[in-house]
């Protein structure tokens, strides 16, 4: 039978979501909507939401990649569509919405017979094949991985199977028992504890391709008789051949099954509704498809390549074309929705509903208040029914309502959801909405109507960077590594080591002339990553390495001495007090098109505070490029000027203080504000008057670069100075700054991520401010990782260029540039390009620059200098080339210079095709593919690669000094430093430095056996935590955390719980060294000293007769048969000598 087509307009967006509920309503049935793209669906998803939060909206996403791509789709999407494809199958709700867009619609998808077959399911206490699961596990699509993060991972550790099924539920954990499922739980990925415990499992695939026999044989049969016989250099057909995935084999999905569906299949005879504008969408998409098959086809008979082959299957295979489509709709009730009323006819129903006022006119013109306009428009159409203010936050909702109720209405009422709404009266509610409307009963004003374009965030699961951090953190094989007592030393792997006949698992390094030094786990804290990936080994035993480190002590205490100076002098001092101006502050901060992230509005409010307090300011505040750390500048300046006194804000580079002269103007517009801007981009006229300006205080907010500097330039009243990246300045330049600094106030913005622990070092000699978390969703940068594929570079630079856009490409050498032009010139002919890189001259350079942010170019070909501070918001596709050979801080930099406004941006990391990457390659690159919060994961990814001066703070000297000890030890030292002078100690480091750990042999087995935890990473990991734990109470939490994720503990590992907790009582008490056997004891001091010897006298005096001093050693005498009597003596004499080493209060004067 043939559906019937409705056409309803009338309905503008955010509106359909109830005109399709209401339509739900009379049918009583599931309904599927189809959207435009993954946008509108988001957004239609958010109107359901408001209209009925009952109602259960299931989502089929579409693949994230193009049509013919080398790469395959998301990990997430696939599970997602997975999940809902096995849904559909084994049943749902009487009710449901599907929600979908238009790629995902037109794409062939796995039969319904495929998903039926293909689920396990087990139930608790009942019999499970451990082999039935493991192929179903390999088969479905599921990738084993040492610890379990991702949808899509498993992990087997003996009896017990971690997996992360499709879906947002998070993994489950099975153990087993025999051949018996014991139990299931879920746990949470980040700290991998249970959350819940199950009573049976079901499991979906999370590919759509299911790699088994009988699908490998038809690939190879179907790909032969496509293509002919298959040569040698087809990696796609080797691969798969084997077993194995390669990236984007997805998109040879026909080959795989003997018959496709479409997603209408799953749902016969349910009501489909059309999102506006879908037919013609989907004509370009056809076509889109088609031309890309066509240059696929072609670059395979192109002669000379340099990427590997691509044989693509045909479009009508994998997608629906209009035969396909028509055929499908056939039987579904279609409702085709338009935001416009539609020339009435049959088969044509007016919605009613009308696009909102927009207040686009009223906000161009200064003349007019724009509230006192919204609030006339509210009383007009509250006289029909009720009005609703949609905003984008919490945040914007209160400001929304304070603007409003200013203008002389009550307070609008706080709603979550239509329900709550009456017959009348002005409502606030946080609901993203693009554009208002009004529709016959009420009426939706959105924010973006009356103060323009909004970016909005919706806040993400944010779990990637935390894990990220473990995998920097853990050390690998050839790293450089710092023993605190011995030096730096090439770290090898463990080994295990038997001594006094115990196993103890111990970390090899090797120094200078190959001598070996056997270190034990339970002492890892005396290493710290090096930082660097070259540099010189020192000799075991040496002299050389503590020289160079009381050296170094004697600088570090000296600089600690300076920068408490430098912050006494700052408290006594007095500064102007700068109070926001009531009413245009609020207005000013409404002009802010973003919404604030917590982290900014934070760092506002301690700059405000700042400002109040009447001390001068010295705030420091950090975050990466694009993370706003500009607008907490602007709203600095606006607090300063519009208190009357002037502003200078000074940027390293020409490009940059024209961005901001241009931010900043454009932010002031309409405000009583006069601002200049002064660099060698300014003629002479303009410069001078610009000079003239700020010495007679006409102008009040003054953008340049060093310029300001110069001693021909003389501030009338100077309240406030901003200085931007400041790490770029040199010494001068800071002293001269310093001159100015004396009663002002500064605000520093650097993009140099500054490890947490510099942070602590630096917190009470400068305030600082960290903005950590991306603004709008910058989830924009979509990474693709692949082999070079000239189609796919080719497609994605041209993508950019209609899109109106431009590009950067990214090489790692100077010598890498030639090749890529070539490639440029041959296979791009219609796109200009710019040459950059360090070698050339400063001011040719600065030309270039320039000239590309003028859009004077399409491609910047560049080496690692887009690293620093550029921001071009055109430019938003970027190919790394050869993205093997970056680090991952400069990889996660550099990508962070695309994907600056509102349009989706594009990161192609290339690898050499047919080239093996080394495994830190790989994992680098696998990281960076799946990272996407990506504010925490920067402080992160710079934390442990190369430290990129993160010294700067302090002045020129130390960052020669971090390379001679290394990053972390330097930090510990500074930290150590400053604490001690502040808390009085005034001697600073004082030589009883807290860098040692004491030694324990008790002649016990100590280690976390293989068998427990088969992965070296994580296992070191484990190591490296449980280095840092001390009380019984943090001991425990990790026991119980160990055998929640590994079972139950093996008693190697119940006695390093033990011994880690003798070793922390052991530095309580000072002793270096604490050998047990079965007739007692052996004790050494640190530095054969005791903090207070009367309290070792009372302890010899307790020990009746049994402890002894000998050749500077206590020798206590015991008799411990068993080992836990060793264990338990060896701690309870380490916690006896610590009670005695403080030294008791004198009471009584001596006589």
């Amino acid at each position: 039978m043939m559906g019937s087509t409705v056409t309803i307009g009338g309905v503008p967006e955010g509106f359909d979501a109830d005109i399709i509920l209401r339509q739900m309503q009379r049918d009583g049935r599931p309904l599927m909507h189809i959207a435009r793209d993954d946008k509108r669906l988001a957004a239609f998803a958010e109107a359901v939401r408001f209209f009925a939060p009952d109602m259960p909206v299931i989502r089929f996403p579409a693949w994230d990649c193009l049509p013919y791509d080398r790469v395959s789709p998301n990990a997430d999407i696939s599970a997602q569509r997975m999940a809902t494809l096995g849904g559909l199958v084994h049943g749902m709700p009487k009710q449901f919405i599907l929600l979908t867009t238009l790629n995902a619609a037109m794409q062939r998808v796995p039969a319904r017979q495929v998903l039926r077959d293909a689920a396990f399911r087990a139930e608790v206490g009942r019999p499970i094949d451990e082999e039935a699961l493991r192929s179903f596990l390999g088969r479905m699509g599921f990738s084993k991985a040492p610890t379990v993060l991702e949808p899509g991972d498993y992990a087997i550790r003996g009896g017990i199977i971690d997996i992360y099924p499709p879906g947002d539920l998070g993994p489950i954990r099975l153990d087993l028992f025999g051949d018996v499922l014991d139990g299931a739980r879920r746990f949470d990925p980040v700290s991998q504890r249970t959350t819940e415990t199950l009573s049976e499992i079901e499991l979906s695939p999370v590919s759509e391709v299911i790699l088994d026999e009988a699908a490998i044989t038809r690939f190879r049969q179907n790909y032969r008789s496509e293509f002919g016989a298959a040569r040698s250099d087809d990696p796609l057909y080797e691969s798969i051949s084997a077993g194995q995935k390669v990236q984007g084999f997805e998109h040879w999905l026909p080959f795989f099954h003997a018959r496709l569906e479409s997603l209408f299949d799953y749902l016969p005879e349910v009501c489909v509704s059309f999102d506006d504008q879908l037919e013609p969408a989907r004509l370009a998409r056809w076509e889109g498809i088609e031309d890309q098959y066509e240059t696929r086809k072609l670059a395979m008979q192109a002669k000379q390549r340099m990427d590997s082959v691509y044989k693509p299957v045909t479009p009508t295979a994998l997608y629906l074309d209009d035969a396909a489509w028509a055929a499908s709709l056939n039987g579904h009730k279609v409702l085709k929705l338009h935001p416009l009323a539609q020339a009435s006819g049959p088969g044509v129903i007016d919605a009613q509903g009308r696009m909102g006022r927009n207040f686009a006119p009223e906000r161009q013109q200064e003349t007019v208040s724009l509230f006192n306009t919204l609030c006339q428009h509210i009383q007009k159409k509250s006289a029909i029914g009720p009005v609703i203010l949609a905003s984008y936050s919490d945040g914007s909702c209160e400001r929304l309502s304070g603007l409003v109720s200013d203008e002389g209405f009550g307070d609008p009422v706080k709603i979550n959801t239509r329900a709550q709404i009456g017959d009348a009266g002005l409502y606030v509610t946080v609901w993203g909405l693009e554009h208002g409307f009004e529709a016959p009963d009420f009426t939706v004003i959105s924010e973006q109507d009356i103060l323009g374009d909004r970016l909005v965030r919706s806040a993400k699961k944010r779990r990637k960077a935390e894990n990220f951090l473990t995998e920097t953190q853990s050390l690998s094989a050839g790293d450089l590594v710092v023993h605190v007592d011995h030096g730096i030393g090439r770290y090898h792997g463990l080994e295990l080591v038997t001594a006094a006949g115990a196993a103890h698992e111990c970390l090899v390094l090797e120094y200078a002339e190959s001598a070996r030094l056997y270190l034990p786990v339970e002492n890892i804290e005396l290493l710290s990553k090096y930082g660097h990936d070259e540099g010189l080994l020192d000799k075991l035993g040496g002299g050389a390495w503590q020289a160079k480190k009381a050296k170094l002590k004697q600088r570090i205490r000296d600089m600690a001495d300076r920068l408490i100076r430098v912050a006494a002098e700052r408290a006594l001092r007095k500064a102007p007090i700068l109070e926001p101006p009531p009413g245009s502050w609020d207005a000013f901060c409404a002009r802010f098109p973003y919404q604030e992230t917590d982290d900014q509005l934070m760092a506002i409010g301690d700059v405000v505070d700042d400002l109040t307090s009447g001390a001068p300011m010295d705030r420091l505040i950090c975050g990466d490029v694009g993370f706003g750390k500009t607008e907490v500048a602007l709203r600095a300046a606006f607090v300063a000027a519009m208190s009357g006194t002037q502003v200078a804000v000074i940027a390293p580079t020409t490009l940059l203080a024209r961005q901001h002269a241009q931010s900043f103007a454009e932010r002031f517009r309409g405000f009583p504000l006069h601002v200049r801007q002064l660099s060698r981009f300014v003629s002479n006229k303009d410069a001078q008057a610009t000079r003239d300006g700020i010495s007679d205080g006409t102008v009040d907010i003054v953008v340049g670069t060093h310029a300001l500097l110069a001693k021909s330039i003389k501030f009338q009243n100077l309240g406030l100075l901003i200085i931007d990246e400041e790490q770029h300045f040199g010494v001068q330049h800071k002293e001269r700054l310093k001159q100015m600094r004396s009663d002002i106030h500064v605000l520093t913005l650097t993009a140099t991520p500054i490890p947490r622990t510099l942070q602590l070092s630096l917190s009470g000699v400068r305030d600082l401010s960290i903005i950590g978390t991306p603004p709008v969703d910058r989830l924009a940068i979509r990474t693709y990782v692949s082999e070079f594929d000239a189609v796919t570079i080719r497609e994605g630079l041209l993508r950019e260029h209609y899109r109106g856009g431009q590009s950067f490409y990214v090489v790692p050498r100077v010598s890498d540039l030639p090749e890529i032009e070539a490639f440029l010139q041959e296979q791009l002919p219609e796109l200009t390009y710019v040459v950059a890189h360090g070698q050339m001259a400063a001011g040719e350079l600065d030309r270039r620059m320039n000239a590309f942010y003028d859009r004077q170019y399409d491609i910047l070909l560049a080496t690692t200098i887009v690293e620093s501070g550029l921001d071009i918001p055109s430019a938003n596709t970027m190919v790394v080339h050869r993205a093997d050979m970056f680090g991952l801080a400069q990889l996660y930099q550099i990508r962070g210079r695309v994907g600056r406004s509102k349009t989706r941006a594009y990161a192609f990391l290339t690898t050499k095709p047919r080239v093996k990457l080394t495994n830190t390659a790989s994992k680098r690159l696998r990281v960076l593919g799946s990272l996407d919060s990506l504010g925490a994961g920067f402080t992160l990814a710079s934390q442990d690669l190369d430290i990129r001066g993160a010294g700067n703070l302090l002045g020129e000297e130390q960052s020669g000094q971090m390379r001679d000890v290394g990053y972390e030890l330097y930090q510990n030292m500074l930290e150590e430093a400053i604490s001690k002078i502040k808390s009085g100690q005034l001697e600073g480091l004082s030589d009883g430095d807290d860098q040692w750990a004491p030694q324990i042999n008790l002649g016990v087995s100590v280690l976390i056996p293989e068998s427990f935890v088969p992965d070296l990473d994580v296992r070191l990991g484990l190591y490296r935590r449980l280095s840092g734990l001390s009380t019984k109470v943090e001991l425990e939490g990790f026991a119980a955390e160990l055998i929640d994720r590994f079972g139950a503990l093996p008693r190697e590992v119940n006695t390093l719980l033990l011994v880690v907790r003798i070793k922390a009582m052991c530095k309580r008490a000072g002793i270096a060294k604490l050998d047990g056997g079965p007739k007692g004891a052996v004790l050494q001091f640190h530095n054969n000293k005791f903090a207070a010897p009367e309290g070792l006298v009372e302890f010899i005096q307790d020990q009746r007769g049994l402890a002894k001093i000998k050749d500077n050693k206590l020798v206590v005498r015991r008799d411990w048969t068993k080992i836990s009597d060793k264990i338990k003596g060896s701690f309870a004499i380490a916690k006896d000598l610590a009670a005695k080493a403080k030294p008791k209060p004198v009471h009584s004067p001596k006589p």
